[in-house]
């Protein structure tokens, strides 16, 4: 419920002797009220002072009522009538606002604010609490290895054009627009849809939907990489010698120091099997159709990962903010040591030069800038809402712009940097075995880190301390990603059923951690390696695509690129340019549509080890997949038919935003005589 605030306004005296010390002390309990307001949310909201601190809307006459709530009336000058040392404060709270008199007879400005018996809302602790969560969210496992094999395998350095113009033109425009939205609503990715366009509520739902999924398979890879981390306290690294229990005969240690050893088609490295046979365990199970046990091992590695993960969000940004500090920043510090390490390896330059040395003629292949788009988008990660969630958490006049710019500029440089980490260790390791790179660096995904990289690591001196930190590091990054990712789940429940949930977010964290875990078992078997593929190639790549087409199609075209833009000038300051709006409008969702489009035409052969998924698998990934996506329709259908009145007026209603007086105070600036 809201209340109005108690209009109180201070009477001119005609004997300034009489009542100075009213005034005097009147005075000293509004400033002690702005000091209160400067805390609530970081905005202040002074009618003495409005011109300064608000935003330029504000200070240019009457302006309209702007979609969050905000409604102004300012005098022609917002100083007019004002003495030198008088205020008009506001505190926050149900006491009320307060307005000062200006000199006898002048013009004076009242503030009337509306404010909510809600508590007030959760924000970072340090605006660095937020930019470390962003990057850590955007930075994660993907960055490691998909980009440098997406970058060598499409035209080396040539493909950084297509890449750059990609991130300019669609994902950095969809990464401002989460991030603004977010912090202007205030709202996650479910109820923020009533003050933007109803009738796409449906969104919200199922990108919850789309992020447990991910929660699904996404903290098996940490789970692995814990694995890795146990074994790697030994003098010698057990992926480095065939004499295991779970080595075959084929099992080679093919190094140019082992002369001894020959090296056939069907011979498979130690670091293969011990991937393939001792953690994975996948040669127990014939397919997706036979997927066998849990390995226990490893379903004790994903429990203390969930741990990690519930005592780091249970209570909110205030302490996840502080996690991210080390998830965040630790894998920079050993991404440098890895590449020291690397450079000074022999045949670095070989892997380097690989990686980098343009093909231009690529660059007339449509799948090379297939892969540059879906690359710079899963990689920024717009659409899942967790920026949403986290710049909801900021003030209301933090700069997101720059924040935006900053944090996807680090994204793609790290993901640029992660190339040559990757590739200096591949140019050492066909060195090694007298093979070209193409040869060693033949496979995606997990299989680049836990197998070849691995086993690169396993073959340098200090191997051990080395696969300490790299196993440390893919942890970290899966950790700040699933941190987001959750948060992003939490938020949007939270806002959306704030009386049921907002006290009891401790029990609500560890149902939500539950039911990812149990949902992460099939993942634990002896095929969940091919269950994690599965949803990777399918079940949240497509879904997540559409989601973001119909966001951007909403905001642009339903609640309009005007509107949207007004509210991006009260909350920084500045009216967004031209390149932004056309983004916005046009270029965005024809990016979005050429990945979808291009996908569907293209669909990719999906491949593991040496399985080869069935054609029923595919259809089973679709049906994963619009499972999620069938949220959209389905809230639209029972929207119309819950809303009353003729369909035309029920229509309407549908598509017209409410305003957002949930969390921003209304503020009604007037004059008075």
């Amino acid at each position: 419920m809201e209340t109005k605030d108690m209009m109180m306004t201070s009477m001119s005296t005609m004997d300034k002797g009489e009542n100075g010390g009213e005034k005097c002390k009147e005075r000293e309990e509004v400033e002690g009220q702005e000091e209160e307001a400067q805390q609530e949310n970081g905005r202040l909201v002074l009618a003495d002072g409005l011109g300064d601190r608000g935003p330029k809307s504000l200070t240019s006459g009457s302006g309209p009522q702007v979609s969050n709530g905000y409604t102004t009336s300012t005098p022609q000058s917002p100083r007019e009538g004002s003495a030198p040392g008088t205020a008009a404060g506001a505190a926050s709270g149900t006491t009320g606002g307060t307005g000062l008199t200006g000199p006898l007879g002048g013009l004076r400005t009242l503030v009337v604010q509306q404010t909510s018996l809600e508590r007030p809302r959760e924000t970072w602790s340090k605006k660095m609490d937020f930019l470390l969560s962003v990057i850590g969210y955007a930075v994660d496992l993907g960055n490691v290895w998909r980009f440098p094999y997406i970058c060598y395998q499409n035209g080396g350095g040539a493909f950084l054009l297509p890449y750059l113009l990609m991130a300019v033109f669609g994902g950095v425009p969809l990464f401002y627009m989460e991030l603004a939205l977010g912090q202007f609503h205030r709202s996650g990715c479910i109820s923020i849809w009533k003050h933007i366009c109803p009738i796409f509520k449906g969104i919200g739902f199922a990108i919850c939907i789309i992020a447990l999924y991910i929660a699904f398979y996404y903290n098996t890879i940490m789970a692995w990489a814990l694995y890795y981390l146990l074994s790697s306290f030994r003098p010698t690294l057990p992926w480095t010698t065939c004499t295991n229990s779970w080595n075959t005969a084929n099992c080679n240690r093919y190094l140019s120091s082992d002369h001894n050893v020959s090296w056939s088609n069907s011979s498979t490295s130690p670091a293969e099997e011990f991937y393939t046979r001792h953690v994975l365990q996948v040669h127990l199970s014939p397919g997706l159709h036979q997927l066998g046990s849990i390995s226990w091992q490893l379903a004790l590695c994903l429990l203390f990962i969930f741990t990690i993960v519930y005592f780091s969000i249970w209570k909110g940004v205030k302490t996840s903010g502080k996690v991210v500090w080390v998830t965040a920043t630790f894998p920079y510090l050993v991404l440098l040591v890895l590449l020291i390490r690397g450079a000074t390896l022999p045949g670095a330059w070989r892997g380097v030069v690989f990686y980098l040395k343009p093909d231009w003629e690529k660059l007339l292949s449509t799948t090379v800038w297939i892969d540059a788009a879906a690359q710079i988008f899963f990689s920024l990660g717009p659409g899942f809402g967790v920026l949403l969630a986290f710049a909801s958490y900021n003030p209301f006049h933090n700069n997101c712009y720059k924040d935006a710019l900053v944090t996807s500029s680090v994204n793609c440089l790290t993901s640029f940097l992660s190339g040559f980490v990757i590739f200096t260790v591949l140019g050492y390791m066909a060195e090694m075995r007298k093979q070209n790179v193409d040869d060693v660096a033949k496979d995606a995904g997990p299989s680049l880190l836990f197998i070849i990289y691995a086993e690169a690591i396993a073959n340098m001196p200090a191997a051990t301390f080395f696969a300490i930190i790299f196993f440390l590091m893919i942890i970290m990054l899966g950790l700040d990603s699933t941190f987001a990712g959750l948060e992003g789940v939490i938020t949007a429940m939270l806002d959306e059923f704030p009386h049921v949930l907002a006290k009891r977010r401790e029990w609500f964290v560890l149902g939500l951690v539950c039911v990812c875990y149990l949902g992460a078992l099939s993942t634990l078997t002896y095929g969940g390696a091919f269950v994690v593929k599965l949803f990777e190639e399918y079940a949240t790549g497509p879904a997540v695509i559409t989601v973001v087409l119909l966001e951007v199609i909403a905001v642009s075209w339903f609640y309009g690129t005007n509107r949207f833009c007004n509210d991006v000038q009260v909350m920084l300051g500045f009216y967004p340019g031209v390149f932004w709006r056309v983004c916005w409008v046009a270029i965005c969702p024809c990016f979005l549509l050429f990945i979808i489009i291009s996908f569907l035409a293209f669909p990719p052969e999906v491949k593991l080890f040496h399985y080869h998924y069935p054609s029923w698998t595919t259809v089973l990934g679709y049906c994963i997949g619009v499972s999620s996506f069938i949220c959209v329709p389905a809230y639209m259908v029972f929207h119309l038919l819950n809303a009353k009145g003729p369909f035309k007026q029920r229509l309407l209603k549908s598509i017209t935003p409410q305003p957002s007086n949930d969390n921003h105070r209304d503020l009604f600036v007037t004059n008075a005589i």
